[in-house]
């Protein structure tokens, strides 16, 4: 069986994998989306951080992450 040439089978790598960051950066904004929604619903990060089952500063550091990246991406200013 013929493999692939190495320059063309890490081209192929590197491809999918930018595929891949754009895809998971695009899941855990829509995740930090729910997690602000399930706030407004219950009030708390911690009241969510407890109805999932996970710590409190998981869901405030999702939370964080996505609005620091959507203040960058707005032009907004960030504090990093």
């Amino acid at each position: 069986m013929d493999q692939m040439p190495w320059r063309d089978r890490i081209r192929e790598a590197d491809e999918l994998l930018a595929r891949l960051n754009r895809l998971a950066s695009r899941i855990a904004d829509r995740r930090a989306q729910a997690l602000l929604e399930g706030v407004r619903d219950l009030g708390t990060v911690a009241d969510v951080a407890r109805d999932r089952g996970v710590s409190w500063n998981a869901v405030d550091k999702a939370i964080k992450k996505y609005e620091r990246k959507n203040a960058a991406d707005t032009g907004g200013t960030t504090t990093e």
